[in-house]
């Protein structure tokens, strides 16, 4: 005689098993007897405290900052930390200062980088907290996005009105709109990943297009670690210029640490001007001036440790092979595309063909063109007037060069893997 185990019965209110995951169903519980539904906060609570802290988390890096530059000076007081701080990060934000030396509007990008991350989340945080996780739903995202935009254009007009006050000049309104629109942007990344418009999207766009946009990103991102790693190399090898530079300011400890921390803040936009000169247009470092591998041409300049890494000349010798960059950065990526349509067609069992690589791969050169204009043009900006009123290199002349050189650069590694592949 066998005997069977008793197994549990499955209780009424479980709901079904998901899909692709073994095991047993959760459970979903019974609401308690005269206990109240869950209530989610308001949208506008939801998105209030998301941007007030997405907010909070990338000004203090700045108040602190410029903290010890007051500390330095023995005039450190916490309503000026507060102000300065307000200052720099509605500049990180794009928003330009006026003041007796004129429009400052060069933004620190690391700064940037640090409010749209913290932006991103913001957009995760509201979609997750009006329920509208996995529900796919454009609009919802939208509603998400655009909620933690507002709350983020009030908060940059506040920060205008203090910083005006006793400062440099900032017009609420240019604060409140760009602040609108950065914080809109930045937090629909967020809510359309947490939504799955993304995935809904990535769905219904044709396979070329998926994989040119891939391609031309991979292939863009690859141009600019190339110009991070450029420019680190540069100004490693100029480290003792640097050390010079920040010893001559003799602020003291706190002085020095924070003139180091805001050249690494403007580190991101030393790796966009190092691509740019890579591909070709270079990048100028006030009026009337170039760095381009042909030419060097640069007068007099601001102390700060960034400049211990300028060219002194045009390039020669074994250094003209970082030339070859750019088109080694779209022949990566191409190489990528290339694995990855094979890999496809190899799965289905279809013949290789040529169409479904040529087509990405023409697409990819545009989209790396456009994110290597977009960075070249966050980059750049005033730093006063005069001859510091130009400073960074041409967004056009980065795009355009950039599509030519990284789309000839992924048909070339496409073409070559697709070639060698052959059985």
């Amino acid at each position: 005689m066998s005997f069977t185990p008793d197994q549990p019965s499955r209780p009424a209110e479980a709901g079904p098993r998901p899909p692709g995951r073994p095991g047993t169903a959760r459970r979903i519980p019974a609401p308690r007897t005269g206990e109240p539904p869950r209530r989610r906060p308001p949208l506008a609570v939801a998105a209030g405290v998301a941007a007030a802290g997405a907010a909070f988390t990338s000004w203090l890096p700045v108040a602190v900052v410029l903290w010890l530059f007051q500390l330095s000076e023995g005039a450190a007081t916490v309503p000026g930390a507060v102000r300065a701080g307000l200052a720099g990060w509605l500049l990180g934000h794009g928003v330009p200062l006026t003041t007796d030396a004129g429009s400052i509007g060069l933004a620190p990008l690391a700064l940037t980088m640090l409010a749209v991350w913290r932006l991103t989340r913001a957009g995760v945080h509201t979609s997750r907290a009006i329920g509208a996780r996995g529900s796919r739903s454009p609009r919802r995202a939208l509603v998400a996005a655009g909620a933690v935009g507002l709350a983020y254009a009030m908060l940059g007009a506040l920060a205008a009105l203090l910083v005006a006050a006793d400062g440099p000049g900032v017009s609420p309104v240019r604060a409140g709109v760009t602040l609108a629109v950065f914080g809109t942007l930045a937090a629909l990344v967020g809510a359309i990943r947490t939504t799955g418009v993304a995935h809904l999207l990535a769905e219904r766009a044709p396979l070329p297009l998926r994989d040119g946009i891939r391609t031309g990103l991979v292939a863009g991102l690859l141009l600019l670690g190339a110009g991070a790693g450029t420019a680190g190399l540069a100004v490693a090898t100029g480290g003792g210029d640097a050390a010079d530079l920040i010893g001559a300011y003799r602020t003291g400890v706190a002085g020095q640490a924070g003139i180091t921390l805001v050249s690494l803040a403007y580190a991101p936009n030393a790796a966009v001007w190092s691509a740019s000169y890579l591909l070709g247009p270079g990048f100028a470092v006030g009026t009337d001036t170039a760095v381009r591998t042909s030419e060097v041409s640069v007068g007099a300049l601001p102390a700060v440790p960034l400049v211990a890494g300028l060219p002194s000349g045009p390039v020669d010798g074994p250094a003209a092979a970082l030339l070859a960059v750019p088109v080694l950065a779209g022949m990566a990526a191409g190489w990528l595309l290339a694995r990855r349509v094979l890999r496809l067609a190899a799965d289905e069992k279809a013949p290789l063909r040529w169409a479904p690589l040529l087509r990405p791969a023409v697409l990819a050169g545009p989209v790396a063109g456009l994110l290597t204009g977009v960075a070249a043009a966050a980059s750049a900006g005033p730093l006063g007037g005069g001859r510091l009123a130009d400073i960074g290199p041409v967004p056009w002349h980065v795009a355009a060069v950039a599509t030519a050189v990284t789309g000839v650069g992924v048909l070339l590694g496409a073409a070559a893997t697709r070639i060698l592949s052959r059985p």
